[in-house]
């Protein structure tokens, strides 16, 4: 069996075309609680497009510029529209207890995808190239130092910060989060937890009436 054959194979397994793009979705998706993670990814997508912008144009835009200021600020507050969205998509799953059904892989590469996502953003602030980055490079030296990565991870050293912010950290938090949407789309939207306190009531009364 070729390579191309194998990959069609598991596609086909794992990810049907009527799971990848589905025309009709539960009911109860229409919830609030179920627009918490299209919010991140709309916030992700704008990061992305915005720190491209910032990185091709380099520190002297975005700090001289008024375009480039305004480009900064998109940059900027859509990383806080990002984790404010990621924290109650997280908070909304966890008190729905969606690794259930076996789902414990999706809510896995979801923790993953959060942590490293405040590593990035840590990088971010130490990769504005102003006094508040200074601030924050020399206080979370010690932090690093602290945790034992201070030999491998020096937040002081720019380029290696910069690299690591531009390159590394994003590349790996949109690989996390395309496999996290293809494990969600091959599973299905996550179940509300069933109320059961009406219904164990009524099943009690009818117990007592029989």
């Amino acid at each position: 069996m070729n390579l191309t054959r194998r990959a069609r194979h598991v596609l086909e397994e794992n990810l049907p075309l009527e799971d990848a793009l589905p025309t009709e979705m539960p009911v109860y998706v229409n919830s609030v609680s179920y627009l918490f993670g299209a919010a991140a990814l709309s916030s992700l997508a704008m990061i992305v497009l915005t720190g491209i912008t910032l990185a091709v144009f380099g520190p002297g835009w975005y700090h001289v510029s008024k375009i480039g200021h305004f480009v900064n600020s998109l940059h900027f507050w859509s990383v806080q529209a990002f984790f404010g969205a990621i924290i109650l998509h997280f908070l909304t799953k966890f008190f729905m207890a969606a690794w259930r059904d076996g789902r414990w892989k999706t809510w896995m590469v979801g923790v993953l995808i959060f942590g490293l996502s405040v590593f990035t953003g840590l990088t971010g602030f130490l990769s504005q190239t102003n006094w508040d980055s200074q601030w924050v490079a020399v206080q979370s030296k010690d932090a690093m130092n602290a945790l034992g990565i201070g030999a491998f991870f020096n937040t002081m050293d720019t380029g290696q910060v910069l690299t690591l912010h531009v390159v590394v950290l994003p590349s790996l938090v949109v690989l996390l989060v395309a496999l996290h949407l293809v494990l969600v789309r091959r599973e299905g939207p996550v179940k509300p937890l069933e109320s059961t306190g009406d219904n164990s009531v009524v099943q009690a009364e009818d117990r007592r009436e029989r």
